[in-house]
């Protein structure tokens, strides 16, 4: 089981708008010790958006859905949802109730759209506007409104995986090594992953972009207590082969 991500719109693809829900979920998941493992972006494509649900809902990964769930010509998410898990859509009683609520004398047919879910699905509640979302076993499908969609995310997270949270606390360290290329750092990097459990090394090189010196981000990541001496150890080894490295600066990582 892992944390997966999907962002739908052609608004994203075409960069009329730049996608803040990646960053935002990386952050959501991070301050409960939860990590997402994968993200993908789609068009308003309805083939390309069923079959990519298609093939998720087929695992037992838990999958946050951003976008394309509203009524107008362009938003397919739940027609795919329902597509892709072969049910019909209908409209929810709770989330008539809501929209109902939200619209009073002014609902109409086509807000009623908006809680037209796949049979058998469950509401995500919506706290800004009342619209709610909707889930489907482990997939959660909500708004592209990061003022909505942000706190239904929060919800999904506390309501249903609080038993997740802080199972796996993590860790992280790093050095920026100069002078060094990967292909030498690399026998290290393997021996350290191979003697520390729960331990794994990264490096990230940098051509010297904003008038910083070229160099390799090299760091550990992952068990708490093995980070401190696995990283000791780099530091060590680097000192003997004559490799110059530094502890970064405050906010340089």
């Amino acid at each position: 089981m892992g944390f997966g991500a999907i962002v739908i719109g052609d608004e994203i693809m075409r960069g009329k708008r730049q996608d803040k829900h990646f960053a935002k979920l990386v952050e959501l998941l991070a301050a409960r010790d939860l990590r997402l493992d994968w993200c993908e972006y789609l068009g308003d494509d309805r083939a390309r958006l069923t079959a990519t649900l298609a093939r998720t809902f087929a695992t037992d990964d838990i999958v946050f859905s951003f976008g394309g769930i509203g009524a107008t010509p362009d938003d397919h998410t739940r027609q795919c949802a329902a597509a892709a898990l072969g049910v019909p859509l209908e409209l929810h009683p709770e989330a008539e109730a809501e929209i109902r609520g939200r619209f009073g004398a002014e609902t109409n047919a086509q807000r009623l759209k908006m809680g037209e879910f796949p049979r058998g699905a469950a509401i995500v509640p919506n706290l800004y506007n009342r619209i709610p979302g909707f889930s489907f076993g482990r997939h959660y499908f909500v708004p592209g409104f990061p003022v909505m969609a942000w706190p239904m995310i929060e919800w999904v997270l506390d309501t249903h995986y609080a038993h997740l949270f802080h199972k796996e606390p993590e860790a992280d360290a790093s050095i920026m090594v100069y002078g060094a290329a990967e292909s030498t750092l690399t026998p290290l990097m393997e021996a350290i992953e191979a003697r520390y459990a729960g331990i794994k090394v990264f490096s990230l090189p940098s051509i010297g972009e904003d008038g910083k010196r070229r160099h390799i981000e090299l760091g550990v990541r992952g068990v708490p207590a093995n980070v401190a001496p696995a990283m000791a150890e780099i530091e060590s080894a680097l000192t003997g082969m004559s490799i110059e490295w530094m502890r970064p600066a405050a906010g340089e990582r």
